[in-house]
């Protein structure tokens, strides 16, 4: 039996001809292809408002897009992000995007320790991401920073594992950009 996979575009441009658009699509597909059931969502094409104050993350959110896409991610056993790395880390709007979903104790449980508790535990992840400069670059020289806080600071706090990551570099070359979208269709097809 399939795995039911949401795959996330976390680019703020939803445009189709974007190498995120093209990767999440290739995942998709092939992990349709395989048996798995699949849905998408593209943050650059939601709509919510940026949180500013504490009270709102303590509270319930109310845009359809946001509780739609909760929706999702709790029928979801496997997500798959697909984003462009953006001043060493993740866009700005995907990690917005990720602060209107946990609200109100979506992901994070209060405890009495402190420490908060995951509440999407059973979920594992895919992260993709894509970078102008070569990977191993990013991955050696800045210690793929910003990555490693996403998938720890925002997804492993929330109980997601195991998270694995593929880096995706030097996209600006277009050999590099088919690489990329194979690539993505081989994890696609493995739900990995």
């Amino acid at each position: 039996m399939g795995k039911h996979i949401l795959v996330i575009n976390g680019n703020p441009d939803p445009a189709p001809e974007r190498l995120t658009g093209a990767i999440a699509g290739a995942y998709a597909a092939a992990a349709a292809g395989a048996g798995h059931s699949v849905a998408r969502l593209d943050i650059g094409s939601l709509e919510f408002p940026l949180l500013r104050r504490n009270a709102d993350f303590l509270t319930e959110p109310a845009e359809a897009d946001i509780l739609t896409a909760r929706d999702e991610i709790r029928r979801a056993d496997h997500l798959a992000f697909v984003y462009p790395l953006w001043l060493g880390g993740p866009p700005a709007l995907l990690k917005a995007f990720m602060e209107q979903i946990s609200r109100a104790g979506f992901a994070l449980e209060a405890s009495e320790g402190g420490f908060p508790r995951g509440r999407l535990k059973g979920k594992s992840a895919r992260i993709m991401v894509t970078m102008g400069m070569p990977a191993l670059v990013y991955r050696l020289i800045y210690r793929a920073h910003g990555v490693r806080a996403f998938n720890a600071s925002i997804l492993g706090i929330a109980g997601i594992k195991p998270i694995n990551t593929s880096y995706f570099g030097a996209v600006g070359l277009e050999q590099r950009c088919r690489e990329a979208v194979l690539a993505a269709g081989a994890l696609g097809r493995d739900a990995l």
